[in-house]
């Protein structure tokens, strides 16, 4: 029997087994259930590290982190009386005496009782919106405020930020509607004066914290129990969370699967909803106005459903709010990261599963004195019931473009959250002989090697693989085996996501005894693997350098693994032997230098590093005017900027051939469903098209392929 069920054995026999499913001391469960999480995370965590006083120093911070994340509520003086716990957050772990979680929970209640004491003063009268003051947001720029009459403050500034901010929403929005949702029409055709608006926003934000209150203090024991162990366990790596049996709120909502909405993965992020993934196929994915880093502010059914401010608000509320059947439309008023507010249309749908498939294209420009294939594959899928894998369709894709004499293949992984870790095994040993893939190194540091033994080669020709920082897990795997065997010229903006680990979700409830507790202990993903390339180096934190780098439009986000806090650490280990593509060579050096050449005259990349290099600074710059005036100059001033890095690009030169089949690839149609089909195939086929032509650095991309075609030309003449 191994140590961790021995564990699970002592303590579930130190109770009467017949009372277990029914336990009436919490203090009991809570025992359980610690000792539980600490065993599964010592033993089957990759870093195999012990929950000891170092965790507990660091997971003291995390817990207050996740009960007051802008510093709104505990004094400096709460703070100070909560360290003699700092190095007792592991000890009730193990014990159940949960001290610290007690007093913390006391306390912060206490303090919400005294904020909403605050919200019901403060609104008694109006903002001054001409007075010169200011809010910085970051909280890891603010410190703990010293005095109850500081908290009081920073809620003064906080609530007339957020009253400033819905009264330009109502603004940008250019109707208004109660906060509540009930509604303050004057008539189909008329607006509220800017004074009425003021009215609306003031009472609006009022009633929205007044709301926010009553719901933390509705917060249950299981709430805070998942803050404390989740303290503990991101300590191990920000990957690894405890899910409790009964979620009120979930940290992450995938809004598309089955159901019909927008397409996208929200996260809160503070008091905001922000947009963490666009999901490939979805109605906001086809819309294209919807960003990563966006955030929510509010939301309005159609034209003239009321505006709803969504900020306060859990995710599980506010996708109450966003989803909503098919072909009505949802307007949300957002706030970009260049500090523009914008209202994007999104007609609701399904998720198009189609657009989740891979697909190509035959390319021709003529500039480029070669025809190029280009194979686009968002994500590594695999239906393990015998449906559709990405491995067999793209090799059915390179068979079609072979038909069609491509001299060489782009196979495009921007925006590949990864997938399937078998298809990227696979799918590379579609271009290479045979050899080693990937090394996956477990928590009990043991090496395993994926190898492709299949000799065959599928396309041999020059290979070209797109990548970006949104290309992770079994992209990094494919793009840094081609780039090891030197196969391949792998092209993308800097470095992709740098996601190298394995996740397991473990079921708390597993096992003789403990399945007796009907699933009441929740469930526990942890990270178990990491991989590493063929050379050796890990593809998690750094992730995969391409060949030629090209501007990121998305280079000012901070959205990568290493930016995520505690994330596991790059390493190296043992290279395997592996030959390296003999096939034909390449020189780097001159497929970089003309690249660089056409780069630096090309006038829509060079507004990609000017807008990159701007928003990067608005990152930064966290502390905001309070002042209506200045606020309004501010934001015109970056919506001004904003028109200036907008990219008009359409490559008209680019000819797209030779995609249908591949767009009609899994289609099942039924007779009475043709006319219908055969409109969105029409406009499927128009959207593939004006996609590549308005892809810049695909543009780019294009000659790079063509640079390579060439060499390789230059050097079979050569030889003969």
């Amino acid at each position: 029997m191994n140590r961790f069920l021995m564990v699970l054995v002592f303590l579930v026999s130190g109770q009467s087994l017949a009372n277990a499913p029914n336990m009436s001391s919490n203090a009991n469960r809570e025992k359980l259930l610690g000792n539980i999480l600490k065993q599964a995370l010592e033993n089957y965590h990759y870093k195999g590290i012990k929950i000891d006083d170092a965790v507990s120093r660091q997971a003291f911070d995390e817990f207050l982190k996740n009960l007051d994340y802008g510093k709104q509520f505990f004094t400096s003086g709460d703070v100070a009386n909560f360290r003699k716990f700092s190095l007792k957050m592991d000890d009730d772990m193990v014990s159940g005496n949960h001290a610290f979680l007690n007093e913390a929970i006391r306390v912060l209640r206490q303090r919400v009782q005294e904020a909403e004491g605050y919200r019901a003063e403060i609104f008694k009268k109006r903002f001054d919106f001409n007075k010169q003051e200011s809010l910085e947001l970051d909280p890891d720029k603010r410190e703990w405020a010293k005095s109850k009459a500081a908290v009081k403050e920073r809620w003064r500034r906080t609530l007339k930020y957020y009253t400033l901010n819905n009264y330009l929403t109502l603004k940008e929005a250019g109707d208004s509607s109660e906060d509540s949702g009930k509604g303050k029409k004057k008539g189909k055709d008329k607006k509220l004066t800017s004074a009425e608006m003021m009215t609306e926003a003031h009472e609006a934000i009022s009633k929205k914290h007044e709301d926010y209150f009553k719901k933390l203090l509705r917060n249950e024991r299981i709430d805070y129990l998942e803050k404390f162990y989740n303290a503990m366990a991101v300590i191990y790596d920000p990957h690894s969370t405890y899910l409790p049996p009964r979620k009120k709120e979930d940290f992450d909502i995938d809004i598309s699967g089955q159901l019909e909405g927008i397409g996208a993965v929200l996260q809160e992020d503070g008091p905001h909803i922000k947009v963490v993934k666009i999901v490939t196929g979805g109605a906001a994915w086809r819309q294209k106005e919807l960003e990563v880093d966006d955030v929510i502010l509010a939301v309005r059914e159609g034209d003239q459903g009321a505006l709803v401010s969504i900020v306060n608000m859990g995710v599980s509320e506010a996708v109450r709010y966003i989803r909503g059947k098919k072909n009505t439309e949802v307007r949300l008023t957002v706030k970009k990261v260049d500090g523009t507010r914008k209202v994007i249309a999104i007609v609701r749908d399904i998720v198009q599963v189609g657009a989740t498939y891979a697909k190509s294209s035959v390319l021709e420009h003529p500039k480029v004195d070669a025809k190029i294939g280009y194979i686009y594959l968002p994500k590594f899928y695999r239906d393990f019931d015998g449906g559709p894998n990405c491995t067999e369709d793209v090799r059915a894709e390179i068979r079609r473009l072979k038909k069609e004499k491509v001299d060489a293949i782009i196979l495009d992984l921007r925006n590949n959250g990864g997938g399937a870790l078998e298809d990227a095994k696979l799918m590379s040993g579609l271009f290479i002989k045979d050899g080693p893939i990937v090394q996956v190194k477990n928590h009990k540091q043991k090496v395993e090697i994926l190898r492709d033994t299949d000799s065959g080669i599928e396309y041999g020709g020059p290979l070209v693989v797109m990548i970006n920082r949104f290309s992770a897990s079994a992209s990094e795997i494919l793009a840094g085996a081609m780039g090891d065997y030197k196969r391949a010229v792998i092209v993308g903006g800097e470095y992709t996501h740098g996601k190298g680990t394995v996740q397991v979700v473990l079921n708390l409830n597993q096992g003789p005894f403990l399945s007796l507790l009907n699933n009441s202990l929740g469930a526990l993903k942890v990270t178990i693997q990491k991989f590493y390339r063929v050379n050796g180096l890990s593809t998690q934190y750094k992730g995969i350098t391409p060949d030629i780098i090209l501007p990121d439009p998305l280079g000012y986000l901070e959205s990568r693994e290493q930016d995520l806090e505690h994330s596991l650490r790059w390493d190296k280990i043992a290279a395997q032997n592996y030959s390296k593509w003999s096939g034909f060579s390449f020189d780097l050096n001159e497929l970089k230098a003309k690249s660089a050449r056409r780069v630096k005259d090309n006038k829509d990349i060079q507004k990609i590093i000017d807008s990159v290099n701007y928003l990067t600074k608005r990152r930064d710059e966290t502390e905001v005017s309070l002042n209506l005036e200045q606020t309004m100059a501010q934001e015109e001033r970056n919506k001004k900027l904003t028109e200036q890095y907008e990219i008009d690009y359409v490559n008209k030169e680019m000819k797209v051939s030779n995609f249908e089949p591949s767009l009609k690839a899994h289609e099942k149609i039924r007779k009475e469903d043709q006319k219908k089909w055969d409109e969105d195939f029409k406009r499927r086929k128009k959207e593939w098209v004006d996609g590549l032509q308005k892809d810049v650095l695909l543009g780019e991309t294009l000659f790079i392929a063509g640079d390579h075609v060439h060499q390789v030309r230059r050097k079979t003449l050569g030889q003969r």
